[in-house]
């Protein structure tokens, strides 16, 4: 099979969609993805082009993943069916024998295994032996840095991911005793993965009750199989971690700072008997936004674009916060975290809650050297907060 083949992705969640996605990229890179959100007009897709393969969700908006399946057979050509895996959260005998008429190519019930669903997608998209290998894009020539990252802005696909996730991610895949807490442990500390899991989490397809702001609120919405099958996808997007020596540096100093910024909100909040969950995950996600911008940087970069230390502390402080504003906002991050990601940053005159202090002197703490800390007995949000010295030396270095 050496033609691109065209797929279909048909999934109302945005974060199936990207999961789906990306499963069918990893196996073929060159794949031509279209994606739906509702029934309706994964139909009329498929009017107008002779998809390879489609992946369709049952419970999907309007016209759902069985009538589309029902529509792809009676519009059969040939011999050979349109390969057609239904993906449905119905185990129940009943629903599995309305589906059997029709042949589909597979019946995958949620949560499913993803990697268990890459192998069928190497199955029916390359031949016997067969191995898909894709150019990296390449730049315009004439586009300039200046050009390209507000472009980049809008679409950033996030952070990249710390040191091995991308291991980590396989090894709980292959375990059999993955819990909760163990994911939390493993993953706890890393941007990306913790901002994706709570907007998934978010999601209007699992929206019920309070909005999760915490990493382990998410776990526990998605639970372990759906949270690992979203933490593949995001280890198998392009740039998903960097390779660049002075990009890496410069995330390894974001990564440092909102790891400080994390630990030491959490320390004090407990201490005061506030909310220490919610301050450890502004902490973390505070630095969000430069991380994606280092990202886009090595997507430039990777695509030919010159890159010097300038550039890059220009492109930091220009573009940093714009990134991470715009990716909270398309993210659906819950209002009240995206508040307390933002009091890292300043804290306005008014009424502000204890929290927003604890991660506004967290973060002012982060940047400073160790032995200026005792200074920080002077800082606003330390006076509002009244620390005693022992309270202050909650943000120390650990």
């Amino acid at each position: 099979m050496s033609v691109s083949p065209g797929v279909l992705v048909a999934a109302s969640d945005p974060w199936s969609r990207e999961l789906l996605g990306q499963l069918v990229l990893s196996v073929r890179c060159d794949a031509n993805v279209e994606f739906c959100e509702d029934g309706d007009t994964a139909i009329e897709a498929c009017r107008r082009n002779p998809f390879t393969l489609i992946l369709a969700e049952r419970e999907l908006p309007g016209s759902d993943g069985l009538e589309l399946l029902r529509h792809v057979r009676m519009r059969r050509r040939g011999s050979v069916a349109q390969a057609f895996i239904l993906i449905s959260s119905k185990a129940d005998a009943a629903s599995v024998r309305a589906a059997l008429p029709l042949a589909p190519t597979a019946y995958l019930v949620k949560p499913f295994n993803a990697e268990n669903l890459r192998e069928r997608l190497r199955a029916l998209l390359l031949a016997p032996g067969e191995n898909v290998v894709c150019e990296l894009p390449t730049l315009e020539q004439s586009l300039s840095l200046e050009r390209f990252l507000p472009t980049e802005r809008d679409a950033t696909e996030g952070a990249p991911l710390m040191g091995e996730v991308g291991a980590a991610v396989s090894r709980c895949m292959e375990a059999s005793d993955i819990n909760l807490e163990m994911l939390e442990q493993e993953f706890g500390h890393d941007p990306q993965i913790t901002a994706c899991l709570i907007s998934a989490a978010n999601s209007a397809a699992r929206h019920v009750g309070m909005p999760c702001q915490t990493l382990m609120q998410a776990l526990s919405r998605l639970g372990v199989a759906q949270a690992l099958n979203l933490m593949l996808a995001v280890a198998l997007q392009r740039a998903a971690t960097l390779n660049d020596p002075l990009l890496k540096e410069r995330a390894e100093r974001f990564w440092e700072l909102s790891r400080h910024t994390a630990d030491g909100a959490f320390a004090l909040a407990e201490s005061l008997s506030a909310d220490a969950d919610r301050c450890f995950t502004a902490g973390l996600l505070h630095c969000l936004g430069d991380l994606a911008l280092l990202r886009s940087l090595q997507d430039w970069h990777s695509a030919g674009g010159a890159l010097d230390e300038a550039e890059v502390d220009k492109a930091l402080k220009d573009y940093g916060a714009g990134f991470g504003s715009a990716l909270r906002t398309r993210w659906r991050l819950p209002l009240e975290l995206r508040n307390l990601i933002a009091a890292a940053y300043a804290i306005d005159n008014g009424v502000f809650s204890r929290e927003a202090l604890i991660v506004n002197l967290a973060a002012s703490a982060a940047r400073l050297p160790e032995d200026q800390l005792p200074g920080l007995a002077e800082h606003k949000a330390a006076r509002m907060l009244r620390l005693t010295p022992a309270q202050l030396g909650f943000l120390g270095r650990s």
